[in-house]
C-alpha cells in the first residue's frame, strides 16, 4: 500500500539517494542545468530541513514500507501581494515504484500541508518537455499559468 508521511531523520539516506536520482534527471532535461545549477542533494535536503517548519516540509512516501519517493513544499508570500502561496520543489518517485499512487500521496500530502498554512494558491514546477510532470500536475489539478524563459548574458 502507498502512503506520505513527513520525512525522520531516519529517512534522511534513502531522501538523499532520491534527491540524487532527482537531480540527474533534472540535468539531464532541457532547461534543467539552468534550474539546478550546481545543487547538491545534501546541500537542498539541509535548506529543507533547516527551515522553520512552517515554511519548508519534507515528506517520503513508501510503499511496501519501503521509502521509494520523496516530495518537498515551501511557502513564502507571492510577490506584490500579501497572501502565502506554497510551492511544490520537488515530486520524485524511483522509477521502478512508479505507477502504483506513490506520486500522487505525495503530491496529496504537500498539497494538504499547504492548505493548512492558509496558502492561498500552490506552484510547481515542470522542465521543458518533461510530461511526465506535466501530465502528474495536471492530473491533480494544476493548470499551466506562466510559461518562464531564460537567456543567459555570460
Amino acid at each position: 500500500m502507498e502512503t506520505a508521511r513527513p520525512a525522520l531523520d531516519d529517512d534522511m539516506p534513502a531522501c538523499l539517494q532520491l534527491l540524487t536520482w532527482a537531480l540527474t534527471d533534472a540535468r539531464s532535461m532541457r532547461g534543467g542545468p539552468a534550474l539546478v545549477g550546481d545543487m547538491t542533494p545534501a546541500g537542498v535536503l539541509a535548506r529543507w530541513m533547516d527551515a522553520a517548519p512552517a515554511d519548508a516540509a519534507v515528506y517520503v512516501g513508501e510503499f511496501q514500507h519501503a521509502v521509494v519517493g520523496l516530495a518537498a513544499a515551501t511557502v513564502a508570500v507571492r510577490p506584490h501581494a500579501t497572501e502565502l502561496t506554497g510551492r511544490i520543489e520537488c515530486c520524485y518517485v524511483e522509477k521502478e515504484a512508479r505507477g502504483v499512487g506513490v506520486g500522487t500521496a505525495l503530491m496529496d500530502a504537500v498539497v494538504a500541508w499547504c492548505g493548512q498554512r492558509a496558502c492561498r494558491d500552490v506552484d510547481a514546477l515542470a522542465l521543458p518537455g518533461d510530461r511526465l510532470s506535466k501530465q502528474r500536475f495536471e492530473g491533480a489539478g494544476f493548470t499551466a499559468r506562466l510559461l518562464v524563459l531564460n537567456r543567459p548574458l555570460n
